[in-house]
């Protein structure tokens, strides 16, 4: 199993790979995996010539195989105007129109107000969409007040939880009987696809049922 973690950030160190860091952390805490993290600002380069010459070179190709080849993928960019970070939106520019189909990507963002908060809705998760991946309910954004504080603890544990459930050999050394599609994606009792764990004792009450219960007795 294989976790790429993609991340934008322009300075070492960066509040950007941090935020990479602890997403991968909470997701290994869940799932065994092997990691490889692509730093995009020694890319730069290459990810300009690409355009212009068509072909990637050797450290470019490397990261797209590496992208193309994950079980799971963790991509983080800086917010520069209002939005993902030209480098970040570059490098999935060049990757295959079919490399990420399917895959579960957990989408994250730093930025230095929270105001940039819903960068992760507007323009993170309809990119990756467009890719056809499998973007993940729980998205983080991390502005420069978040860093310490409880919410953004959660909002961490909360994705990598969800992107190690998706992954799916989280149910390796459950048996044979496990229903693996289950445990990739959670249903509620509808059907529907939802990020709560049922090995956590939630129960999802049928909307029928609640509606049920607001009708006056007879």
């Amino acid at each position: 199993m294989k976790l790429v973690v993609v991340s934008a950030g322009l300075s070492s160190p960066s509040s950007t790979r941090l935020l990479a860091d602890r997403l991968t952390a909470a997701t290994l805490h869940r799932v065994d995996a092997e990691v490889e993290v692509i730093e995009l600002r020694d890319l730069a380069t290459e990810i300009a010539q690409h355009f212009v010459t068509g072909f990637p070179q050797a450290r470019l190709a490397a990261a797209l195989d590496a992208v193309a080849a994950a079980d799971g993928l963790i991509a983080v960019t800086p917010v520069f105007a209002a939005s993902y970070s030209g480098l970040f939106k570059s490098f999935f520019d060049v990757i295959d129109k079919d490399a990420l189909t399917g895959k579960p990507v957990l989408v994250a963002a730093t930025g230095g107000t929270a105001r940039h908060s819903l960068v992760t809705e507007h323009a993170l998760r309809p990119l990756f969409t467009y890719l056809r991946a499998l973007v993940l309910p729980t998205a983080v954004y991390a502005a420069s007040e978040d860093w310490g504080e409880e919410g953004l603890a959660a909002r961490i544990t909360r994705a990598g939880g969800e992107l190690a459930r998706f992954m799916g050999p989280t149910v390796a050394d459950a048996g044979p009987d496990v229903d693996t599609a289950a445990a990739i994606a959670p249903r509620s009792l509808t059907g529907a696809i939802t990020s709560v764990d049922p090995a956590d004792g939630f129960q999802v009450v049928p909307f029928e049922q609640r509606l049920a219960a607001l009708r006056p007795a007879d």
